[in-house]
């Protein structure tokens, strides 16, 4: 499999796109892998996960073709994650030269919404209401959708992916797992995790991790050979707020074998 990170930011960009704070006027003097867009990937060209604002400049600066996408997981709605106004440029008056349908797959509210924003989309668009825990599949993949710890008034999911033997867990927006997903995953074997850190140094790990949770995952996943041998671990999702450059990432993730993220960054397992 070949995963795409497309952005690699927390909600607020880094730079954040109102802000002038010391760190992302840094980011923006530092430039390239210092510039995060919001959140999402692509997998195998295929599979796209979340549908952020940033969507069009992913398009442009790295050369996608979206209308192979066939399935969209979508993890929450949070609008850095979700913007589904954009999905009706999907639509034959704006868009041409494909038929087949996008298969969306989320929760109540995200398909909820979609509906409501796209309107009579039959033919184009088809909605897929998933559960955590159970198996789907999902294109050339197998998807389970599980629970995160982020948004406590909605369900927000988090996803292990498999194709061909291959296997790799999406993990945020979500803080320390729900015992339900820890008792998912004992036992699996993964051959990449891409992990949450917005909060880096702040000593928070609800709703999102900070380094030292990010830290004690690394530890529990090659201890319980949850990331199998010659697995990679890759943080991702960072928040301005962290003071931290793409370099100070790596200073500190680095040396314990952990990767880190960067808008464009390609996966191969």
């Amino acid at each position: 499999m070949k995963i795409h990170l497309l952005g690699t930011s927390a909600a607020e960009g880094f730079p954040g796109i109102f802000c002038r704070c010391e760190h992302c006027q840094t980011a923006k003097r530092l430039g390239g892998k210092n510039i995060r867009t919001r959140t999402s990937a692509i997998i195998d060209e295929t599979l796209k996960i979340d549908f952020p604002p940033d969507t069009n400049l992913h398009v442009l600066r790295d050369g996608l073709d979206l209308s192979k996408v066939t399935d969209l997981l979508i993890t929450h709605t949070h609008s850095d994650h979700f913007y589904p106004e954009d999905l009706s440029m999907r639509l034959p008056i704006y868009a041409h030269g494909f038929d087949h349908p996008l298969h969306i797959y989320g929760h109540d509210l995200p398909l909820f919404q979609c509906r409501k924003r796209i309107g009579n989309t039959e033919g184009h668009f088809q909605f897929h209401r998933i559960q955590a825990f159970t198996q789907y599949t999902v294109g050339d993949f197998q998807v389970t959708p599980l629970l995160a710890d982020h948004d406590k008034q909605e369900t927000c999911m988090i996803y292990a992916i498999e194709k061909n033997g291959q296997s790799f867990f999406y993990g945020h927006d979500t803080g320390w797992f729900p015992e339900e997903t820890w008792a998912w995953l004992k036992g699996r074997q993964l051959d990449l995790a891409i992990l949450d850190c917005t909060n880096g140094h702040f000593p928070v790990r609800n709703n999102h991790l900070n380094i030292e949770a990010v830290k004690e995952m690394h530890g529990l996943f090659s201890n319980q050979g949850i990331l199998n041998q010659g697995g990679k671990m890759v943080v991702t999702h960072f928040s301005h707020n962290i003071g931290l450059q793409h370099q100070d990432l790596e200073d500190i993730f680095t040396p314990l074998g952990i990767e880190v993220a960067f808008d464009g960054k390609i996966i191969e397992i």
